[in-house]
């Protein structure tokens, strides 16, 4: 049959990314405490496409997930992209995995339990053979506005954020690290499941612990430049801000080496 994606392009122009989006593939990812975790990711698949060509083969981006073995670790994810590339004949290639990680949390007072989910992310980058990999995580926490209660007779503003993290790193890192990171940087931690007992501990604990959003990443990039296998960061933490129409945030990203 003829490969019409092979044939001249109208226009001569190379093309950075071409792929397949929003595809789910069940995956099983490494959990601390139980040893792996079963979930579902949305998957993005890419390559660099020659001036020349018209098109590339979309199928072959499925099939190479087909093939592949869904345990999601450096070795696995590396296979993968060295599989895509020589799929599509290319000399790059791009593979995101975003799923949701879960982790069961004691209430802080009461000590109930409750499943927190968290979105998660990797992505790789494979070109002439050398592969860049990040591993990430977004995190909610509580913040009070520290302008809001200094200038309050009573109260002052407080707000679910954000904090998304992005990293680079040595050997192997666990998800939970970057989930830790993350819930200390904030006035106070979330919770799935909280009794009134566990909602008084959570207001107290995060008006004595008021937070700008710059005080937030200024707190998470710290805990992620104190991590002896992190190499390259970037935090950024966004406030759905309760009192305006808008959000705020702030972004500290660790110079590449």
């Amino acid at each position: 049959m003829e490969d019409v994606q092979k044939q001249q392009a109208a226009i001569a122009m190379p093309i950075d990314r071409v792929g397949v989006k929003g595809m789910r593939l069940p995956i099983i990812v490494r959990d601390r405490e139980s040893g792996i975790q079963h979930t579902i990711a949305e998957v993005s698949l890419s390559v660099d496409l020659p001036a020349e060509f018209k098109g590339t083969h979309m199928s072959r981006f499925v099939e190479a997930l087909e093939h592949w073995s869904g345990d999601l670790d450096y070795t696995s994810f590396r296979t993968l992209l060295d599989d895509v590339v020589v799929r599509l004949q290319a000399k790059s290639a791009h593979v995101r995995f975003v799923f949701p990680f879960f982790l069961r949390k004691l209430s802080p007072e009461s000590g109930h339990s409750g499943l927190m989910d968290y979105t998660c992310r990797v992505d790789g980058w494979m070109k002439d053979g050398k592969l860049t990999f990040t591993l990430g995580a977004d995190v909610p926490v509580m913040t009070v506005c520290p302008c809001s209660k200094a200038i309050s007779e009573e109260g002052a503003h407080s707000q679910r954020a954000k904090v998304r993290i992005r990293t680079q790193f040595d050997g192997f890192l666990w998800l939970e690290d970057l989930i830790e990171i993350g819930e200390k940087a904030g006035s106070c931690q979330v919770y799935s499941l909280l009794k009134r007992e566990d909602e008084k501990h959570v207001t107290e604990a995060s008006f004595a612990n008021p937070m700008f959003v710059e005080d937030v990443v200024r707190e998470a990039a710290n805990g992620l430049a104190e991590h002896p296998q992190v190499h390259w960061y970037r935090v950024e933490v966004e406030s759905f801000e309760s009192i305006h129409n808008h959000s705020a945030f702030a972004v500290i990203e660790c110079p590449e080496e």
